[in-house]
C-alpha cells in the first residue's frame, strides 16, 4: 500500500516509532487500530497484531 505524507510527519512518525522500539509501519499500524477503537469502528473480527521480528523459519 502507498501511503503519501509530508516529509516532515514521516520524519515526526519515525522518531515516534524509534522512541517506542517500533518500526514506522509498526507505528502506522498501532495508531490506526488506536483510532478506530477510539471511534468505536474497530471491526470485531480484527486479529490482534502482528508479532515482532523474523516469522518462525516453517520445518521441512
Amino acid at each position: 500500500m502507498l501511503l503519501r505524507l509530508d516529509p516532515a510527519v514521516h520524519d515526526a512518525l519515525a522518531r515516534w516509532a524509534a522512541g517506542e522500539l517500533r518500526s514506522t509501519n509498526a507505528q502506522i499500524d498501532y495508531l490506526l487500530r488506536q483510532a478506530l477503537r477510539d471511534a468505536g469502528r474497530l471491526p470485531g473480527d480484527t486479529g490482534p497484531p502482528a508479532k515482532r521480528g523474523r516469522p518462525p523459519r516453517e520445518r521441512e
